[in-house]
């Protein structure tokens, strides 16, 4: 095999550090496009390790058919005996949020009540007077698709009035709302191995998009994501957050462990009860350098670090 690495990508942009990280020390790796691909099931894999970097949100930039693509291609891989970082098994609970609800409540880490439906009748009945409530995707990503409902007629108005909130994959969840201190935001952890690599408290302003790409949320200038900000106030803001409490990162790093990331960001917010409530799971985790700088290094690096000592790994094993 030519390559040690190659990288299973979809955004035009979010890679981009990561890819220069990879030239600058010299690693043989490859890039496998998700908007435009295909594979032979009897031909691969083509390289021993992969690393992925699909995300949920692909369909709003017009490339619905990467996801799909993504998770076929990653359960042929392993299947024909490659080793997949981020592979089908963390793909598969980024891309479901009742999937993510159901490992919190196997692991007892607090999570917002969650319902996954198909039927908007049905939903109502389930959900009683539990108003306002989050309307979410099934398949998140970026933010959207995310409403906050006030009450059932406002829901039954929504989904009557915007039948492609249903696209792409035609399942959605009302998710309890939990009012947070606007100005404290929320924690978003990252995680590297299992371990924590930093942490940041995310102030939305109103906004759903809690993208930490400087693609979609730059500290100065204009976004250029496809999903707009919600109705903001100013823009979204990210700090470093050093002091984040045992207990987050102990819970931050079951569920990594026990959703199977290798990298990823894990969200929690800080309910008025005292609770710490965790309620999202990104197997891709776009990395905030100028986050990370702020505590000493380059996440870019510490990922390829990661990447390299895989690479060792992989050759080693028989």
């Amino acid at each position: 095999m030519s390559q040690d690495l190659i990288v299973l990508f979809e955004h035009p942009d979010w890679q981009k550090p990561l890819f220069s990280a990879l030239e600058r020390r010299g690693v043989r790796f490859g890039k496998f496009d998700l908007k435009r691909g295909c594979f032979d099931p009897d031909a691969v894999p083509s390289a021993p390790l992969y690393f992925n970097q699909a995300s949920p949100s692909a369909y709003v930039r017009g490339n619905t058919r990467a996801v799909p693509l993504a998770l076929s291609l990653m359960r042929s891989l392993e299947l024909g005996g490659a080793r997949v970082l981020n592979g089908s098994m963390a793909f598969s609970l980024e891309l479901s949020k009742s999937a993510q609800a159901a490992l919190m409540h196997q692991l007892k880490i607090a999570h917002p009540r969650t319902l996954a439906f198909n039927d908007m009748n049905l939903a109502l009945e389930r959900w009683g007077d539990r108003w306002p409530a989050l309307l979410k995707p099934e398949q998140g990503g970026s933010g959207a698709r995310m409403y906050l409902l006030h009450s059932a007629d406002e829901f039954v108005r929504l989904l009557r009035d915007r039948p492609d909130i249903w696209l792409p994959e035609n399942l959605l969840t009302l998710q309890e709302y939990i009012p947070v201190d606007t100005a404290r935001g929320i924690i978003r952890m990252e995680f590297l191995n299992g371990e924590l690599l930093y942490a940041m408290r995310v102030v939305s302003h109103g906004s759903f998009n809690l993208c930490p790409s400087e693609t979609c949320n730059p500290d100065g200038g204009e976004s250029q994501c496809e999903v707009p900000l919600t109705k903001p106030t100013a823009p979204v803001e990210f700090h470093p957050y050093g002091d984040v409490p045992a207990a987050a990162v102990e819970a931050g790093k079951r569920l990594a462990i026990g959703g199977g990331l290798d990298v990823g960001g894990i969200e929690y917010l800080e309910a008025p009860d005292g609770r710490l409530v965790f309620y999202d799971i990104n197997a891709n985790s776009n990395l905030r350098a100028p986050i990370a700088r702020s505590f000493g290094f380059d996440p870019f690096e510490r990922v390829v670090d990661f990447l390299v000592s895989q690479i060792q790994r992989t050759a080693s094993l028989p």
